[in-house]
């Protein structure tokens, strides 16, 4: 990364996004990720053991996914807490999204109020766009990376996997692997909320690890009104000292508004109203 100077090697870079997968099942190239096709992922669950209890998860999700359909970009207010080692960290961001080309816009308002962030599949040889704030800052813009040392500085996850679509497509593909497993709990909340916002959510656990499952539990929250997937929360299996499942990631989508006419200006850092 010959563009990342000795200043900002000697940083601790924080970019924040969403959930990823190892695969996200057939798609349209994203650089080397790929988009879940929905389609493809509904006849899936079609094939998906009709007995299984997972079945009414895999539904809801599979009609979150759908439900995004006729979404081409939106705003919205981007929250995270993560797992980083044995520490949780909390994020919240200003963000703007556009599917098609893929384009991400990240501006932090804690920690490090302002730091902003841009990628867009395609452009600037794959790398994603980032300044900090404070003395950090007069490194000026810097091109890093999307899965490097730098960029993935407390981070789980890349800027790459930013979004809702991406979000249920992971957990729908995690799901449908766990069709395969057996001794699993699922329960469903109609009447679920977060802060005012009305949702639905279901949750599926495992007994024990031996399972082979990657999570103890995971939960989806479902906006009651528009179907979209607003938020997911994922929970380890406790360690030798811990009794409960432990919480290691947990998105949130709040304030968005959606087919805003975002346009290219919208994820350059030649934007005015960025401070690149």
């Amino acid at each position: 990364m010959s563009s990342e100077t000795t200043l900002y090697t000697r940083r601790r870079f924080v970019l924040n996004s969403v959930v990823t997968a190892s695969a996200l099942g057939a798609g349209a190239l994203l650089g080397n990720k790929l988009f879940a096709d929905p389609s493809q992922i509904a006849s899936r669950v079609q094939d998906a053991p009709s007995s299984h209890p997972l079945i009414p998860a895999l539904q809801m999700g599979t009609n979150s996914l759908k439900a995004l359909d006729d979404v081409k970009d939106y705003t919205a207010t981007f929250t995270k807490r993560e797992m980083i080692g044995r520490n949780l960290t909390d994020a919240k961001m200003e963000m703007k999204y556009r599917h098609n080309p893929y384009s991400v816009y990240f501006k932090f308002i804690s920690p490090s109020a302002g730091r902003e962030a841009i990628y867009v599949a395609g452009e600037n040889d794959g790398k994603m766009q980032a300044h900090e704030v404070g003395i950090a800052g007069l490194a000026g813009t810097l091109s890093l990376d999307v899965d490097g040392r730098l960029a993935m500085t407390d981070n789980r996850h890349p800027i790459t996997m930013a979004g809702m679509h991406i979000m249920v497509s992971t957990l729908l593909e995690q799901w449908l692997s766990d069709t395969k497993l057996s001794g699993m709990t699922v329960n469903f909340y109609p009447n679920a909320k977060i802060g005012k916002i009305e949702c639905k959510a279901i949750e599926t656990s495992h007994r024990s690890p031996s399972s082979g499952a990657k999570y103890a539990m995971s939960r989806l929250y479902v906006d009651a009104s528009t179907n979209y997937p607003i938020r997911v929360q994922q929970y380890e299996f406790p360690r030798k000292n811990k009794k409960q499942p432990e919480l290691v990631e947990d998105y949130l989508y709040t304030d968005i508004k959606t087919n805003v006419g975002l346009k290219d200006i919208d994820f350059s850092t030649s934007n005015s109203k960025y401070d690149f």
